[in-house]
């Protein structure tokens, strides 16, 4: 009753006073606590309620480069409420990312409401369900003839590949001139759709058909493939895309803003409903494969696909056992962590492979002399083969050095998160358990004291050294194409092989040139420095 008539007595004008003293107060306890935490660093200054999102909403890899040049190799930045420590040293680096007490991320309540914290395992946390996702992982890629299997599909994809630009080539040039065709071409979109294809195959054993539905979209002539097939195919990569784009939102928005703010809880709703969508599309088809597997005879050779392993690891079909903790033996994997899983393929495996192609076939174009001693290199050990091996690939060391000249020239990923859960040492600071640290992996790849004239594409800074068996430099973390420590991704091996064979088969058949040698390479930079577009000039290689 008290507060009732409370509520009667005031006015307007009494609620409004009430609100600017609540917001007031918000503000200078936020400054407050923002001004006396331990170890202040240079940075931004943060806004309420959204911190440093402002700064970081429009290009990553600029403001990252802005924070390196104003502020220095180590700095701060706010985002959903945490301190995200920045880094952009080679040895601040190394002084914590091979230790165990670390995960990728604190907890997070957005990416829990989303479905992919604690699972898989890129947002698995829990070191013990980590480890053991991150073993059946590996023993996924690791089945007998998994890599042959992905060489001989990735040839098999290539050729229908070299088939569709042969076509669109022909198609814009008279009757009398068909074996010296040019063909214009976005070079992006062509390998953005050749790696879903490629992965899809990989971990489900099925096409998206991706460069068919391309093809048909810049054809006169259609592809032979079934339209249903192709526009299903495009609907699941669409939804691949969109949930990565669904992590990253529920990764950095509020749950305020998500739930009752229009327009966000509108798109908030949109991730979800594809989410639902695509988890309901990988439990049909782990249901399907499993019940194919099921009514298969002992003995029977099975698919080498990411799917098919995980779904026989621990059972009497499967190969080995997987021991994860101690002797401790695992169930198999249930449905909800093979879906997990297979998601993390295919977002790891189709964008950064797209992207980290049109890094190196972009600067191969603006340094000739590179190119062709590439080229020299691909002849040498194609000789008279129509297919390589991975033994053959093993012997492409200058190609293996571009991979890692332009991976550090334009990383894939802007950044690499680390969470300590013990009290830590870094940069000649203590700092207590639970500091985020945000790795500026474009920072340390062209950290001058690290790397002479980083502006300068040379591969030779790979080659000409010998960098042992890991191949690795002295500081192992001045390089981090694929992250480092426990948590290195666990695809690297199927991802170096990927762009060395597509490397070999583009050179080996075409000329690659820009359309515009002068014209910047469009990038999206948010999470990942992801190709819009590079228009090239693609003509068959006269030997």
């Amino acid at each position: 009753m008290a507060i009732q008539k409370i509520i009667e007595v005031l006015s307007i004008k009494d609620y409004f006073l009430l609100f600017i003293l609540i917001f007031a107060t918000y503000v200078f306890n936020f400054y407050h606590k923002y001004l006396t935490r331990p170890n202040p660093l240079p940075g931004p200054l943060p806004l309420p309620f959204i911190g440093n999102l402002h700064n970081v909403a429009h290009d990553l890899k600029l403001f990252f480069e802005e924070c390196q040049l104003k502020y220095g190799d180590i700095c701060e930045i706010m985002l959903d409420g945490h301190r995200w420590i920045i880094l952009s040293r080679p040895d601040y680096v190394e002084n914590f990312m091979s230790s165990k007490c670390l995960k990728r991320f604190p907890y997070s309540e957005g990416l829990v409401e989303f479905g992919f914290y604690g699972h898989g395992v890129a947002g698995n946390d829990d070191y013990k369900s980590w480890k053991y996702n991150k073993q059946f992982f590996n023993q996924a890629l690791l089945v007998p003839k998994f890599m042959d299997n992905a060489i001989k599909s990735t040839n098999n994809l290539f050729e229908e590949l070299r088939g569709y630009w042969q076509s669109l080539g022909k198609q814009n040039i008279s009757n009398h001139n068909k074996d010296n065709w040019i063909l214009e071409t976005d070079f992006s979109a062509w390998f953005h759709a050749f790696t879903n294809d490629i992965i899809s195959i990989i971990a489900i054993g099925e096409r998206t058909y991706s460069i068919a539905s391309y093809y048909n979209t810049q054809s006169t002539v259609k592809s032979d493939h079934p339209d249903a097939l192709v526009e299903d195919g495009n609907k699941f990569v669409k939804s691949v895309i969109n949930n990565i784009e669904g992590i990253i939102f529920f990764m950095v928005v509020g749950q305020f803003w998500r739930h009752y703010v229009p327009i966000v809880r509108n798109k908030a709703n949109f991730y979800l409903k594809n989410r639902d969508y695509l988890f309901e599309k990988m439990d049909f088809m782990i249901k399907k494969r499993r019940k194919e597997i099921e009514e298969m005879p002992m003995g029977t050779e099975m698919r080498t696909d990411m799917l098919t392993s995980l779904i026989i690891a621990n059972t009497e079909k499967g190969t080995t056992n997987i021991k994860a903790v101690g002797d401790e033996t695992f169930e198999p994997m249930i449905d909800e962590e093979i879906i997990s899983n297979l998601l993390e393929a295919f977002e790891g495996g189709t964008e950064t492979t797209a992207n980290s192609i049109c890094y190196i076939v972009y600067n191969l174009c603006k340094y000739p002399n590179v190119k062709q001693k590439m080229i020299s290199e691909i002849d040498s050990i194609f000789s008279n083969k129509s297919y390589l091996t991975s033994d053959d690939l093993s012997k492409l060391k200058y190609c293996e050095a571009i991979i890692k000249e332009a991976n550090r020239m334009i990383p894939i990923s802007n950044f690499v998160t680390r969470y300590m859960i013990e009290d830590c040492e870094v940069a000649g600071y203590k700092w207590a358990a639970g500091t985020l640290f945000h790795l500026n992996l474009a920072g340390v790849h062209n950290h001058p004291k690290v790397w002479p004239n980083p502006e300068v594409f040379d591969p030779d800074r790979f080659y000409n050294v010998d960098h042992g068996d890991d191949k690795q430099l002295e500081n192992k973390y001045s390089l981090l194409i694929f992250g480092g420590g426990p948590r290195i991704c666990p695809g690297r091996k199927l991802a170096m092989c990927e762009l060395l064979l597509l490397m070999t088969s583009i050179y080996r058949y075409f000329n690659v040139e820009l359309v515009d040698m002068h014209e910047p390479l469009k990038i999206a930079a948010l999470t990942t420095n992801n190709v819009l577009e590079m228009k090239v000039r693609i003509s068959p290689r006269i030997n």
